[in-house]
């Protein structure tokens, strides 16, 4: 067994999602989960089959996002892994239809931080066992970053 770290080549402006689920329709509930929830959302999608031709499914509405995507599943290459790039929206805003598809076992991260996938190879495939996302702390807010954190969420209209 081989555990491997690979980086995600995020896209400018980008966030990604990326997580696990079992059906081949997936994708495209999961197109759906995105566009149900947000019209002006761009987005890309791949996700890794993991039986029968074992093809890397895509789908979105940014064939940029979607070449993204494709390329990230591909790094990857654990069987039921999806990759989701959006711009024009934060994951928060479509992570609970995500979650919501039947399809969906689980998510491992939603970021636009720098990211490494930690995989896992044996003799059979690749799977996912975790990520690394972003850096390790540098301290505690102090209240002027308390501040700085309320006001942004309520720019960005979070809060009010």
């Amino acid at each position: 067994m081989d555990l491997k770290s690979v980086k995600i080549d995020m896209p400018e402006g980008a966030n990604v999602i990326i997580g696990q689920a079992h059906f081949i329709k997936s994708v495209e509930d999961l197109y759906e989960a995105v566009v149900n929830t947000s019209a002006q959302i761009q987005f890309g999608i791949a996700f890794n089959e993991a039986s029968g031709q074992c093809l890397v499914r895509k789908d979105g509405n940014s064939e940029e996002l979607i070449k993204h995507a494709v390329n990230a599943a591909i790094k990857i290459g654990a069987g039921h892994v999806f990759v989701i790039f959006i711009k024009e929206g934060f994951p928060v805003n479509i992570l609970p239809s995500i979650k919501a598809t039947r399809e969906v076992a689980g998510v491992f991260c939603a970021t636009a931080n720098p990211l490494e996938v930690l995989v896992v190879e044996t003799k059979q495939g690749r799977g996912v066992i975790g990520v690394v996302d972003g850096f390790s702390p540098k301290g505690v807010e102090n209240e002027e970053d308390i501040q700085e954190r309320k006001d942004l969420l309520r720019k960005l209209g979070y809060k009010r």
